[in-house]
């Protein structure tokens, strides 16, 4: 029987990222996959493929919407190649999941393919063409997440679908029906938007993105309804049904009005649920709450003390790059380290164009939490570098403590500010005030010009280009 230091069940960012740590700070480890290819969810059918897709299809749009403005002639039609298009994204995903092959064996990782599952707290079953048992220990649990469902749905999987068969489509909707107005559902909704298909999106509450700031819901929504998206708030879906090629859904509205939305697709993106049936986790004396999700203390530690559980099986946001800092952080714990997560910097973006990106507090939170606060904000159309590549569209807005001035949460939504979030969080690691950021110098002409004015705005209401 093999024996571990650390065994990782899954591989994705969490999973892989968590084993390369363990790896380098001395331990042996091993890492287990139930999948052929190492990355989990974001590599193989989450973020890699999605952003793929979102990138083709904004090529196509600037194609056949913005070239002529820029003086670009293209002579004759401009048309689709989806299976080029599905190709290309199906060959990112290959050249990163090698990354990832690479990665293990560079670092001295034993990887196992099978379902991983727990025999004791100490001795883990991995079910490949044969059954075998390794010794580990201690334990990660990284084992991600599934899309959700509604328990009325029936999913075919080819025309009633979740986000892993919308990467993989053979033709572009006609009618995309999105059951959800979050992160997922409008990534894909406007990747299938651009590609010439109606995109009709149905969400429960009363706003899209009901997590993130309402100035962004409200503005995110104002650019996709001007793109040619189409949003029912309100509205609870009820039923869904096929008939051939037909999708048809049902909902009631605020009114309790009951309103059918027919597409030749129709996308669940209601979320997604921890993956934790097939651990065994009794087994190990290991215990999950209503939601699935593996309970843990603050180091990650799951009841029973050698195992441990990070990303999308535990509470808090499913985010990859949060599963990344937590796998991180349990290896060094595990070896003696003393690390920590600030759980209120970890910045949260969704890819769509424009991009919107968030850390720290919204206004809504610092109301409900009763915190006097000052607001800054800044539009993108203002700045010379949003004008010169035609990308108008969002703001930045900066929320700081009324009587210290102290950075209590950025948001933001533009060109490039799922790259721009990163200053936000640097700024508020260090608690930097408005002021602070307001002195910075930043480059001339680029989209970072307004996190700076929008700090000034907050700072002494004064941006200087508007």
């Amino acid at each position: 029987m093999s024996v571990f230091d650390v065994a990782i069940i899954g591989s994705g960012p969490g999973g892989y990222v968590a084993a390369i740590r363990c790896s380098q700070l001395g331990m042996k480890t091993a890492l287990i996959e139930k999948y052929n290819t190492l990355g989990g969810t974001c590599l193989n059918v989450g973020c890699i493929p999605s952003k793929s897709l979102l990138d083709s299809s904004h090529h196509y749009e600037d194609a056949t919407k913005h070239f002529s403005e820029h003086g670009i002639e293209v002579q004759g039609e401009i048309k689709i190649n989806f299976k080029q298009m599905i190709h290309r994204k199906a060959s990112v995903v290959d050249q990163t999941t090698k990354g990832i092959d690479y990665l293990m064996k560079k670092n001295k990782i034993e990887v196992f393919h099978g379902i991983g599952s727990f025999v004791d707290s100490t001795h883990i079953q991995i079910e490949e063409k044969k059954k075998h048992i390794i010794e580990a220990k201690k334990t990660i649990i990284a084992t991600g997440s599934k899309p959700g469902n509604l328990p009325f749905i029936s999913l075919d999987k080819e025309r009633i679908i979740t986000s892993t068969e919308a990467l993989n489509l053979k033709e572009i909707p006609k009618h995309l029906i999105v059951i959800g107005g979050g992160v997922i559902g409008l990534e894909l909704g406007q990747v299938y938007n651009r590609l010439g298909a109606e995109v009709t999106v149905v969400e429960y509450a009363d706003r899209i993105t009901p997590v993130m700031d309402s100035s962004l819901s409200r503005e995110l929504m104002k650019v996709m309804k001007k793109q040619g998206v189409n949003f029912y708030l309100s509205h609870s879906v009820n039923k869904v049904s096929r008939k051939g090629k037909e999708v048809k859904v049902t909902a009631l509205n605020k009114k309790e009005e009951e309103i059918q939305f027919k597409g030749d697709y129709c996308l669940v993106s209601v979320g997604r649920r921890p993956n934790t049936a097939r651990l065994n986790v009794k087994a190990a004396g290991i215990k999950v709450n209503k939601l699935g999700q593996v309970e843990v203390n603050d180091h990650l530690q799951t009841s029973s003390s050698n195992i441990y559980a990070i990303g999308d099986v535990v509470r808090g946001a499913m985010l990859a790059h949060k599963a990344e800092e937590e796998g991180v952080m349990v290896a060094e714990f595990i070896a003696g380290q003393k690390p920590h997560i600030d759980y209120n910097l970890i910045p949260n973006v969704i890819y769509t164009w424009p991009e919107v990106a968030s850390v720290g507090k919204t206004e809504e939170q610092l109301k409900e939490a009763e915190i006097s606060y000052k607001s800054g904000q800044f539009p993108m159309r203002a700045l010379g570098r949003a004008r010169a590549s035609m990308d108008t569209d969002g703001f930045v807005k900066i929320l700081a403590d009324k009587n210290t001035d102290e950075v209590l949460g950025v948001h933001m939504i533009g060109a490039r500010v799922a790259d721009l979030i990163a200053e936000a969080v640097t700024a508020m690691e260090f608690r930097a005030s408005a002021e602070d950021i307001a002195r910075m110098s930043h480059s001339h002409p680029t989209y970072a010009e307004a996190i700076k004015e929008a700090a000034l705005a907050a700072t002494e209401n004064r941006p200087l280009h508007i």
